[in-house]
């Protein structure tokens, strides 16, 4: 896994936000995806590529 972090360039990750909420977006080393905390939405990475598709994105449950 640590190889496809390293392929998301951080000045990226810096810039992106909820597409739902506008909000910030963290990391989540363990699950390799961005996590918005207003919205309870994980979005994945894959392939060092974040996909900011609602559609995509895994509902974050308590």
């Amino acid at each position: 896994m640590d190889e496809k972090l390293s392929k998301v360039d951080p000045k990226l990750l810096d810039l992106l936000v909820c597409p739902l909420t506008k909000g910030r977006l963290s990391f989540s080393r363990d699950t390799n995806e961005l996590i918005s905390e207003s919205a309870r939405l994980a979005y994945p990475i894959r392939d060092g590529i974040p996909i900011m598709l609602i559609s995509e994105a895994r509902k974050i449950e308590d």
